[in-house]
């Protein structure tokens, strides 16, 4: 059953988006029409859609008037009945699979766009968790194979926790997942239920990287106070002298492809690189790096750098045992989750000497930050910037619409999340 309010029914044509190098490839989007129509639902029974792209707004009638969408394809709006609404979904849309947006895209509405010369195309770029859950309920989503969500759609849906993947209809099969961290999806909920989840590696391994290593310099040499002090008309304040990277030894906990390509910048500053995985890598991939246990790598780092994902395995994996298993006057450095860490454990240890800096742009509540963070001098702090560049942001959306496409297209996925891969049911890894 939908509820009352309007239903957004759009129809639209185009091709297919592209891919990361070899990720991101063969694009070439034809983009032509889509046909919008609105209708203000009269009876509180109205009929159960299916195999159609619905959206519940609230919003008033409008007049019928052509309208430019400004996105390479016109947008006709008027008002019609329930009856007219269901002849254009069975009549149009059956027998076509269905792919859902969840939340917003920025840089590539043209790329999915263009999928519509082969999916029917659902969006609930706004909306409430309640609003989505009755759409599943009502039918609204029975046709859905896939849907493109990010960390960012969490404020449209929550996150996609036991209670949410339970109430996906028997057709969802995948989550294409803008993010390299997922922490915000039930990975085991979705594993029972036997639906597939990528993330978007390798598209965000050099802007993450950019990231710790500005975090890294700027902690080593202690830049909070002078920039503060330059802004607050003090010049350089109280500053310290702080300490050259060089001849310094980076760990790297978590040697995916963020902390290879950290490794690979922090070689230009004559580091000694070590590192800790679950598993050794292939020599091909550690080049000069060492391999070393656990506490072998919080007792010999000068740079601590977490590059690794969270989940209930790796939440506080670095507390005040750990802190105080490193050298004395260890720099910390996080781009991956803030939960990593035990933020007040890290204050504690900030405070007493034993960590000489710290650089962040990550936290374990944010937008919340422990004072204890704020108020320091020695803590060099970014508000999650570790992605925050056009080209990376565009390629990690074109990543996840072409994950989306191997999904529906082949059974395949291009980034399975690492939990799935083997797994008997779970999709094999699509060609590039």
């Amino acid at each position: 059953m939908i509820p009352n309010g309007a239903l957004n029914l759009r129809i639209l044509k185009g091709s297919q988006p592209s891919r990361l190098s070899a990720l991101l490839r063969n694009s070439a989007p034809r983009l032509s029409h889509s046909v919008s129509v609105h209708t203000c639902c009269t009876s509180p029974t109205a009929t159960r859609h299916q195999d159609s792209r619905v959206q519940i707004q609230k919003h008033f009638a409008r007049p019928f008037a052509p309208k430019s969408t400004g996105t390479g394809y016109s947008q006709i709006s008027g008002t019609v009945s329930s009856a007219t609404t269901r002849s254009l979904t069975t009549t149009t849309m059956s027998a076509r699979p269905a792919v859902l947006l969840i939340g917003v895209l920025t840089h590539s509405n043209d790329a999915w766009a263009a999928l519509s010369s082969k999916y029917t195309l659902l969006e609930l770029r706004k909306g409430t968790r309640e609003e989505f859950l009755e759409n599943c309920r009502s039918g609204a989503y029975d046709a859905v194979r896939g849907c493109y969500r990010s960390n960012n759609s969490t404020s449209v849906t929550g996150p996609f926790d036991r209670e949410l993947v339970a109430a996906l209809p028997e057709s969802w099969k995948f989550i294409a997942h803008n993010g390299a961290g997922y922490d915000n999806i039930d990975v085991d909920a979705c594993t029972a239920r036997h639906i597939a989840v990528s993330s978007t590696p390798v598209a965000v391994d050099d802007a993450t990287a950019d990231t710790g290593i500005f975090l890294m310099l700027g902690a080593l040499r202690q830049v909070h106070e002078p920039l503060t002090a330059l802004r607050e008309g003090r010049w350089k304040g109280k500053s310290r002298l702080g300490h050259d990277p060089r001849g310094k030894v980076l760990g790297i906990l978590g040697m995916g492809g963020i902390g290879r390509a950290m490794a690979h910048r922090a070689r230009s500053f004559g580091m000694e690189i070590i590192y800790h995985n679950r598993r050794r890598l292939d020599p091909s991939l550690e080049k000069d790096a060492k391999y070393v246990s656990f506490d072998e790598l919080l007792a010999q780092s000068d740079v601590l750098s977490l590059n690794l994902a969270l989940n209930a395995q790796t939440r506080h994996i670095i507390g005040a045992p750990e802190l105080a298993k490193t050298k004395k006057g260890v720099v910390v450095v996080n781009t991956a989750r803030g939960a990593l860490i035990d933020e007040a454990a890290l204050v504690q240890a900030l405070e007493s000497g034993q960590v000489e800096a710290v650089g962040l742009d990550v936290y374990e509540a944010e937008p919340e930050i422990h004072p204890g963070l704020v108020k320091s001098d020695r803590a060099f702090l970014l508000p999650h910037l570790g992605t925050s560049t056009y080209e990376t942001q565009r390629d990690m959306e074109l990543l996840v619409l072409n994950n989306l496409q191997a999904a529906v297209d082949e059974g395949k996925m291009l980034t399975l999340v690492n939990e799935q891969k083997g797994l008997e049911w779970a999709p094999k890894e699509a060609s590039s």
